[in-house]
């Protein structure tokens, strides 16, 4: 329900700004540019659908190739004190831990391709063990949390737009991985903020050995991780985080292959088992892509958004805080709504401020740092038919705010000067 009155009050609001702006004051064309966007976003999102067939059907494969392998059911005996913690109503020895292990594991890398294949896969699996069909369950609204407030272990898309900006405007001896450890700080705040908040409404100890192993040894891990790495050189930090992304994709899949083949399976069927329901999936989130897609397109045409930002500057300097991260505001904001974008919003900002600048740095962090909530919660629950979303979006809008803020600390901390 509560999506349900989110996606109404973006068409209400962005109209009534329209016509106001329309016939007050006279901006005639801004209706046929919010028709014409509304068109844009519908087509887009059917073609976004149709394009997201193709990797689906190639992770869903991989998947089911390493499930009938008991490569899964492996990952799962690994991780499955951490998340009987923080997953409930999940059976022990469940394909569930491993999808949403295997899902987590790829926002970690910044692995977007990857990432919403195998996490259409564990709301697909956690959905089995649903008794209300059309309600969301605590795991899955702990998923899906998790997942929009996820640990960045590497921005990497961030780092290569960054690199091309700084080479059209040609910024000298310029780092772009110079964001790679403020947008670790960023994500694991937001990562545990959307833990804490999720477990205070399902009543969960997080003081438990397993979460405060995992909590620990991650935090050694990022540390370790970001030693090594800073000290290359930024284009050699590139090339190295490219790579390892490109071989934690490759040795998963041979992973999965060879177990197959060790224990004597047909991996070819198993896997075309795996990819016809990749594309069964592509197409039942269709409607759902494009609803959310039409009514953000209607909210961003309007200029809704730069009443906020204006807004949100001037109360800023009320209290008499500094306001020079309020220009990348926008990428926070958009976000939530479209990744796409806030990318877009992130670039805007570093051509017009300089992508050396602090305020395209910030906007780089926060785009490293937050989650397309909206669109997750849309495509996620809308592939298993969810209506009653509970307190998902209000969980993981909470996380997103605090990383918000947490980004813009961090932010402050690392690259302001007065």
């Amino acid at each position: 329900m509560v999506l349900n009155y989110v996606w109404i009050a973006f068409f209400l609001v962005g109209f009534v700004v329209a016509v106001i702006k329309a016939f007050v004051f006279g901006q005639t064309g801004l209706m046929a540019e919010m028709l014409t966007a509304l068109f844009d976003a519908a087509k887009n999102g059917f073609e976004i659908s149709l394009g997201l067939a193709g990797i689906m059907s190639l992770w869903l494969g991989i998947m089911k190739v390493g499930e009938k392998a008991g490569v899964i059911t492996t990952f799962s005996r690994l991780v499955s004190p951490l998340f009987r913690t923080l997953f409930k109503g999940i059976p022990k020895d469940g394909p569930a831990y491993g999808s949403v292990m295997m899902n987590l594991s790829a926002n970690m890398l910044g692995l977007d391709n990857a990432a919403t294949p195998l996490g259409l896969k564990a709301m697909g699996d956690l959905q089995e063990l649903n008794p209300e069909k059309d309600t969301a369950t605590d795991a899955q609204i702990m998923f899906l949390v998790l997942n929009t407030a996820g640990i960045t272990l590497i921005p990497t898309s961030v780092i290569a737009m960054r690199q091309a900006i700084a080479l059209e405007q040609h910024v000298q001896n310029f780092n772009a991985a110079d964001i790679f450890l403020p947008t670790l700080i960023a994500t694991f705040i937001a990562f545990l903020s959307g833990m804490t908040i999720v477990a205070l409404y399902q009543r969960i100890n997080l003081f438990k050995l397993p979460v405060i192993l995992f909590v620990c040894g991650f935090g050694g891990l990022i540390a370790l991780l970001h030693y090594s790495l800073s000290q290359m050189p930024a284009d050699k930090m590139n090339q190295a985080i490219g790579t390892i992304g490109s071989c934690v994709i490759l040795s998963i899949i041979m992973l999965f292959v060879a177990a197959g083949m060790i224990k004597r399976q047909n991996v070819f069927d198993n896997f075309i088992e795996g990819a016809k329901e990749g594309f069964g999936v592509s197409l039942r989130i269709i409607p759902y892509l494009i609803a959310m897609l039409i009514a953000i397109s209607v909210l961003r045409s309007s200029g809704c958004m730069d009443y906020v930002i204006n807004s949100i500057a001037y109360v800023v300097g009320l209290c008499g805080l500094n306001t020079d991260f309020v220009p990348a505001l926008p990428v926070a904001l958009m976000k939530p709504l479209s990744g796409s974008g806030a990318r877009g919003l992130m670039v805007d900002v570093m051509r017009h401020y300089g992508v050396a600048s602090f305020q395209g740095k910030v906007a780089a962090i926060i785009q490293g740092s937050t989650e397309t909530t909206f669109y997750v919660l849309a495509v996620y629950f809308g592939s298993v038919q969810i209506k009653n979303t509970r307190h998902a979006l209000v969980c993981g809008l909470v996380a997103d705010l605090i990383g918000l803020v947490g980004a813009i600390v961090v932010g402050y901390i690392f690259f302001w000067h007065k």
